[in-house]
């Protein structure tokens, strides 16, 4: 099959910059957003052995994608106990959440740049027998070596915003030399399965967001209850996920609230939580989970902490997703406060996660803030209804529940893939 002139020039342009791919790495490396024990993975040198057996070698940008990744691992193992799985990412925090939530048959590495020779060693060291790539990660050399080695491919749970998917029509050729890689290509919405299917000339389904199918985070009975004594029967809200420039809206909420709710609690969930210095110094000293510090009677909490961010959407009423108050911000992913039973607000920027909050926001499981006053507005209101809080919870755990049949129908799909089913769906 004949290739594109941008992806010429994108395998061109990658192997002409391959001599400084050290100085970059060790750049991030430095900044703390590589791990330096582990670079020679990204020049695909792994110390570890690939497993005997059947390999599934499913591939994640981050956190989300990885998430998802771990949940078709859980389901393919339990159709085939014998297989074995590697999940490839590429940032620090998606291996973190792969080495705490996956099982003894499952091994991570860091993704090989896309550069003809890491992604060779790659390929040759792990023999994948089937190549599962989450959502949007689409790198072009990797997915034609892994077809040129005989790899089945598959592309899962197709997400992308309407910039990302108008820029595949620009690049119609490229995208369409890609797409007729995989052997199996699912969209999470409609509106992504209409585009793929235009540019891959055969119909894309969409069995809706794999994401839904997440499974709560499992919270222990004695972190909840020790927290819960120490919240005691304040009224409390949570600020999840939240990015500099946004805390400072959300503590003028809390100010409001305070003048209605003088002894109310705000707790403070950072997205990064090595900004909770910095969060607890413009909150007046408020006190850090990350030191241990009681929350005694102070009006703001600071859960810098990572990990336990189910632990604080479970004892929440009302939680805010943050990463969404601000334009610049793409927000960040509500199944975990739906599953657990806290009230969603949310602010209107949520690109990243669109089609997730159109369906609760339809449903009434979600609503959306505009500024600290109208946050205010609405936590107070959920805090004094508690049959229109209770009515909303259920509405979003209604909208998540629909992830279950998705994840169902494509494990099916990658399992007839790895038996080498002819009849496997497109």
């Amino acid at each position: 099959m004949r290739s594109s002139p941008a992806l010429f020039f994108y395998r061109a342009a990658a192997a002409a910059l391959g001599p400084f791919a050290s100085l970059w790495l060790s750049a991030r490396a430095r900044a703390g957003k590589e791990d330096a024990a582990r670079l020679p993975e990204r020049y695909g040198r792994y110390a570890f052995l690939r497993p005997p057996g059947k390999l599934v070698w499913l591939h994640a940008a981050s956190v989300g994608e990885s998430g998802v990744a771990l949940q078709l691992v859980e389901s393919l193992s339990a159709g085939d106990p014998a297989l074995s799985f590697l999940i490839s990412t590429g940032t620090r925090t998606s291996a973190e959440l792969v080495a705490r939530r996956a099982n003894a048959r499952t091994n991570h590495a860091y993704a090989p740049m896309d550069r003809a020779d890491a992604v060779g060693r790659f390929l040759a060291h792990w023999r994948p027998d089937l190549g599962v790539f989450v959502e949007s990660e689409i790198w072009p050399n990797l997915i034609l070596a892994a077809q040129h080695a005989g790899t089945p491919l598959a592309l899962v749970n197709a997400r992308m915003s309407r910039a990302s998917l108008n820029r595949w029509r620009t690049w119609s050729a490229a995208g369409r030399r890609l797409l007729r890689a995989f052997a199996f290509v699912s969209a999470a919405d409609a509106r992504t399965a209409a585009a793929l299917s235009d540019l891959r000339g055969a119909p894309v389904p969409a069995p809706g967001n794999l994401k839904l199918a997440a499974t709560a985070p499992r919270i222990t009975a004695d972190a909840r209850d020790m927290l819960a004594s120490e919240i005691g029967i304040r009224s409390h809200w949570l600020a999840a996920s939240t990015h500099a420039g946004e805390d400072e809206i959300v503590l003028a909420a809390h100010a409001r609230l305070r003048e209605t709710h003088p002894d109310a609690l705000l707790v403070i969930a950072p997205r990064h939580p090595e900004r909770g210095a910095d969060i607890a110094a413009l909150a007046g000293g408020a006190p850090r989970r990350s030191s241990f510090e009681p929350i005694a009677g102070a009006p703001v909490y600071v859960a810098d902490t990572l990990g336990e961010l189910g632990l604080f959407y479970g004892l929440a009423p009302v939680a805010l997703v943050a990463g969404s108050l601000l334009p610049k911000l793409k927000g960040h992913n509500p199944i975990e406060p739906a599953k657990l039973g806290a009230a969603i607000l949310t602010g209107p920027h949520v690109e990243s996660f669109e089609d997730v909050f159109a369906a609760l926001i339809a449903a009434e499981g979600a609503q959306i803030v505009e500024s600290a006053e109208r946050l205010a507005s609405a936590v107070a209101a959920l805090w004094a209804d508690e049959a229109a809080r209770t009515r909303q919870c259920a509405a979003a755990r209604a909208v998540v529940e629909q992830g279950a049949q998705a994840l169902d129908e494509t494990a099916a799909a990658l399992s007839a893939l790895l038996a080498g089913d002819v009849n496997a769906p497109a």
